[in-house]
Parts: C-alpha cells; sequence; structure tokens
C-alpha cells in the first residue's frame, strides 16, 4: 500500500481504468427509454421494452451490465413519436387538386424488428421516421384517389382516417411500430382558377344529381300512378262481376253528380225526354 502511495500516477491510472471499465459495464436504463444490446453488431436481446398497459416505475429500467467494449445499445424512446407530410399535393376521386398537409402519431413496439429493419444504426429512430414519410405519403394518396373532396368536408372524414391509418399500419409494421393516429390537418384545393374551376366543377355535379333525382321521382310517380290506375280497374273489375246491377247504379250516380253538379255550376239548362235511358236510375228502370 506504501508503495502505491509513493506511485499517485500509476493510483490515477488505476482509478481511472476502474471507472471506465465501471461505465462500460453497468448502464442505467431510463423509463423513457428503451435499448436494444447489440454484441458484434448483432442484436442479443432488449432492455425495457414496451408493454400494452405497463405502469410507470414497474418497467425493465434500471442499472443493467454489458460485456465491455463488445456490447453496444441502441437506444429508441419508448414515447409517442411524430411523422409529418407537409404541403403535397394529392388527385381525389373527381379529378381534383388538393393541398393536403397531415401527420402521423407512432410508438416503437418491436425494438428488434426496428433496429433489424434500419441497419443497426445509432439513429434508428429518424431512420424510422423517414422511412414512414413516404409510406404515409402514399396512403394518402391511395385513399384520397378513392374518395371525392366533399368527402372530406362531412362526417364520413373519420372513416377516411381510419382507413389511412390501417392502409399505414399494414406498410409499417415491417419497422415494428404502431400507428397511434393519423390525422389530415386540412385539405385544401389551389387558389385561382384551379379553385374557381373546382368550384364550377362542382357545381355542375350537383345540378346533374338534383336533376336525376328529379327524374327518377317523376318516373317513380307514375309507376305509382299507372299501378293505382291498375288497381281501380281491377277492383272494378271484381265489383262488375260480383254484382252488375250495383255497378250499373254505382256508374250512373256518378255520372248524374258530375253532369248535373257541374251544369248547376254553370248555369246551364238541359232538356230530356222522361223515357230517355240516360234517366232510367231515376225511375228505377233496367
Amino acid at each position: 500500500m506504501n508503495g502505491l502511495w509513493r506511485h499517485p500516477i500509476a493510483l490515477g491510472l488505476g482509478a481511472l481504468i476502474f471507472v471506465i471499465l465501471l461505465a462500460a459495464t453497468v448502464t442505467i436504463v431510463p423509463e423513457t427509454q428503451q435499448a436494444v444490446i447489440l454484441r458484434f453488431e448483432q442484436p442479443v436481446r432488449t432492455v425495457n421494452a414496451w408493454k400494452a398497459g405497463e405502469q410507470f416505475g414497474r418497467t425493465g429500467a434500471g442499472p443493467i451490465l454489458r460485456i465491455p467494449f463488445i456490447d453496444r445499445l441502441v437506444w429508441l424512446n419508448k414515447r409517442v413519436l411524430d411523422v409529418d407530410y407537409d404541403n403535397q399535393q394529392v388527385l381525389s376521386s373527381d379529378q381534383l387538386r388538393l393541398e393536403v398537409d397531415a401527420y402521423a402519431r407512432f410508438r416503437i413496439v418491436d425494438p428488434l424488428k426496428a433496429v433489424n429493419a434500419t441497419g443497426s444504426t445509432s439513429q434508428t429512430e429518424t431512420a424510422i421516421t423517414e422511412a414512414l414519410r413516404p409510406l404515409l405519403g402514399s396512403s394518402i394518396r391511395n385513399e384520397l384517389g378513392n374518395q371525392p373532396f366533399a368527402t372530406l368536408l362531412s362526417p364520413e372524414r373519420d372513416q377516411v382516417m381510419d382507413n389511412i391509418q390501417a392502409r399505414l399500419q399494414r406498410l409499417a409494421g415491417q419497422y415494428g411500430v404502431q400507428i397511434v393516429d393519423v390525422r389530415i390537418k386540412h385539405a385544401d384545393l389551389p387558389d385561382g382558377a384551379p379553385l374557381q374551376s373546382a368550384l364550377d366543377r362542382m357545381k355542375t355535379a350537383r345540378v346533374q344529381e338534383a336533376l336525376t333525382i328529379q327524374a327518377k321521382g317523376q318516373q317513380t310517380a307514375q309507376i305509382i300512378s299507372a299501378e293505382a290506375d291498375a288497381r281501380a280497374a281491377q277492383i272494378y273489375a271484381e265489383s262488375f262481376n260480383k254484382d252488375p246491377d250495383f255497378y250499373d247504379f254505382y256508374r250512373a250516380m256518378q255520372s248524374y253528380r258530375y253532369t248535373f253538379g257541374d251544369t248547376a255550376k254553370g248555369q246551364t239548362s238541359m232538356v230530356l225526354s222522361p223515357d230517355n235511358a240516360y234517366l232510367k236510375e231515376f225511375q228505377g228502370r233496367r
């Protein structure tokens, strides 16, 4: 021991080496981070990986041991991350060019898959974000390409968001991420001539739709009227077959009402002989 104190430089170097070995062996994993341990650049295990329903303070965070200078850690955030899709043009199903701003929120739920998909780089989060951006754009273009612009102004907008999220999840699963939410901040028509042209096309489409509905309504009314007339004729025919005398009497009463009622209103006189066949129902003749 006295020999060590006589060589303070050697003592200092030894302490420094010990500290370096300790730092290379012991690592503290925060609650908000998950780590993938690489040994000879090959993933061997994960630490504090995200799990559904886990409680803060009861995860795998804390100090861990690793082989110094052999094991390397790749850090991944456990929190929800964002990827933006800014000011991109998208063509709707009614051939309108829309300027779209959107974003997606995602969480890394499979660290090993994420590291393998991005090549075990230290910038795994950035690499995943950059990889998801074109996938988000593709999902938005594919979904909005099947929808008219008016859908984005209606309650069906939420269903469109769900469809985009489902499309993006199918594409993004290879990166070990879970798509939490997708939202379109705005989808506007370009200003100027394109906007006016789009409004004119929308107006023409609505007018044509109104004319089509009106024509269908008239067609339906004609069908209902024809069916009613046919039913009435059928009822008359059935009544005539059951009691021809009553049917003659009923028709004669209708004729008298229309004939004498109208002439009375018009102050017109009619001269008929007492034995006229038209007046037989008044006299009870057959």
